[in-house]
């Protein structure tokens, strides 16, 4: 009897620890996709969102609690009890497991995390109180029933909870935001630059940063904190009258969203970094998207006499600045394409720096050289530096500011790994424009070229034909592909096979497993090789490379 009573132990404090993952992971995941009902169900259009349900472990329990729940079962308690003991004690120990490795998926505390968390482990502790209850009358089929169910339903209940005080928590940000609006008001002498766009919101702010503050006291919001409540905190924590330039990175989900920042902070001036199909699953639509992120309600809600600056090289913005009648302003890296308010010749790109002549309408040129990578981010500087000029700041005082801008400023770094490899970790994010763009930067290096990378997600209709273009691209420039995700690994394995360029099947493969994509590239590689480590790429992998 004791050994049973012990085993019965054992069975409930493995129930428990594995409830409490599933709360933490799925608060985790609300919070990674900030809580947008659009971007959560996205998500499970993924193929590791699918893996979430469709999976040996989920789909076993689904079948024993049918079979808890038929009639005349009694029978096959002591089996059933078996196989639950084993499946919640393997849990466990993969549960010890991620503790041990430290990559156990847990939600970065706040106090609405904290909040979130704490109401749903209060939940899982009464209801174990009230399935143990089943145990006084030796009641297994209502104790396994019972703790199945949650179980099974666990999902349903933590998101309910979500859900259920997510009005409570849009009052305490709506009298966030209402603060930060008063505040910002009595600030006369701070003007406000706004950036938004598909991509390259952080590094133009990072590098803008750096450039205004050589002749300014400057205020940005903090590393990619860019939506309502991120912009508010900053407001209310760190904006004071010593400040005169305040630069807001902006994001948004869904139509209206940057009219609502815009509301807040009142920008004098604004800058659309780029436009392409990144997150278009959540906005529904292209116009919706180009509605936000593509500039137009950035445009229409700058203060009287406020300038919108475009990147002439992107399609999108030009349609805006052709049909947007206030101040407007244009930069292009291309050249003589279009007519640009400034833009750029001689450029050269390196593997440790890039180096242009940047010349404005006026003709006055300057020398920029700057420690950053890639192409892409010529573009991303002169976003910086049109608005730079725009603050009365020369072409001369912003090229001397420029030599303060780091490398990791620019989202992509270059470092030395194992085997002496070089290893370009542009892992933070991605986007389409971006992949390319990283791509063509690891052209530019000598001996065998690898991509490891996820297929990117949140591109709605348009997903099957970007990753075909990246596909393209990788036949292009790469040796060796490793891909990490399976969502559209046959569309860019099928576009890189069957391109002009052609890459051999065998060097474009899947895999999910850290050290065998380690070995794949330590076998691949010597030294002097170059590897790319683009998108969310897992953490583990970057370690093991570097």
């Amino acid at each position: 009897m004791n050994w049973f009573v012990l085993i019965i132990q054992a069975f409930i404090l493995f129930w428990l620890a594995r409830a409490f993952k599933t709360a933490l992971f799925w608060v985790y995941l609300w919070q990674l996709k900030e809580y947008h009902i659009g971007r959560f169900i996205d998500h499970f259009r993924t193929h590791k969102g699918k893996k979430i349900f469709l999976n040996f472990i989920f789909i076993a329990k689904v079948i024993l609690l049918i079979l808890v729940f038929l009639p005349k079962i009694s029978g096959l308690l002591y089996y059933i009890f078996g196989a639950l003991f084993l499946i919640y004690g393997i849990e466990f120990f993969i549960f010890l497991k991620s503790i041990l490795a430290k990559n156990l998926k847990i939600p970065k505390f706040t106090s609405k995390t904290i909040f979130l968390t704490s109401s749903s482990f209060i939940v899982v502790v009464f209801y174990a109180f009230w399935a143990a209850d089943y145990l006084k009358t030796a009641n297994w089929r209502g104790f396994f029933y019972s703790l199945l169910l949650f179980d099974v339903i666990s999902p349903i209940i933590i998101t309910g909870l979500v859900l259920i005080f997510q009005p409570v928590f849009i009052l305490f940000r709506d009298r966030m935001l209402s603060k930060a609006k008063a505040k910002i008001k009595k600030f006369d002498n701070l003007t406000v630059i706004a950036i938004t766009g598909s991509y390259g919101k952080t590094t133009t702010k990072e590098f803008l940063k750096t450039i205004l503050s050589e002749k300014f006291n400057v205020l940005a919001t903090p590393e990619h904190k860019n939506s309502e409540a991120g912009i508010a905190e900053t407001i209310l924590n760190d904006l004071n009258e010593s400040h005169r330039i305040f630069i807001v990175e902006m994001g948004a989900y869904q139509k209206g969203g940057i009219s609502l920042l815009c509301d807040i902070v009142k920008p004098k001036i604004g800058i659309v970094t780029g436009v392409n199909e990144q997150h278009l699953a959540t906005f529904g639509s292209m116009e919706n998207l180009l509605s936000a992120e593509g500039g137009r309600e950035l445009a229409e809600n700058l203060t009287d006499g406020g300038t919108i600056i475009l990147n002439g090289d992107n399609k999108h913005c030009l349609d805006l600045y052709k049909k947007f009648s206030g101040n407007k302003k244009l930069y292009s890296a291309a050249g003589d394409r279009v007519e640009a308010d400034i833009k750029t010749e001689h450029i050269s790109v390196e593997k440790e720096f890039i180096h242009f002549i940047a010349k404005d309408s006026q003709k006055y040129m300057a020398d920029f050289k700057v420690a950053v990578l890639g192409r892409h981010n010529i573009s991303n500087l002169l976003a910086a530096i049109l608005a730079a000029k725009e603050l009365g700041m020369s072409l001369e005082e912003i090229a001397i500011a420029c030599k303060k801008i780091k490398q990791e400023q620019g989202g992509i770094v270059l470092k030395k790994g194992i085997h002496g490899i070089n290893i370009i970790d542009s892992s933070y994010s991605s986007n389409p424009d971006g992949v390319l763009a990283d791509l063509d930067y690891l052209d530019i290096f000598e001996g065998k070229k690898v991509i490891v990378m996820p297929c990117l997600i949140e591109l709605g209709e348009k997903s099957s034909e970007i990753h075909q273009k990246i596909g393209q691209k990788i036949a292009e420039v790469c040796d060796l592909a490793i891909i990490t995700t399976k969502d559209k690994f046959e569309e860019i394995k099928q576009a890189a096979t069957l391109h002009f360029h052609w890459m051999p099947e065998n060097q474009i493969i899947l895999s999910q497993k850290p050290k065998e994509i380690l070995m794949k590239i330590t076998t691949f590689c010597k030294e002097g090789d170059a590897v790319l480590l683009e998108g969310r790429v897992m953490v583990e992998i970057i370690k093991l490379l570097k």
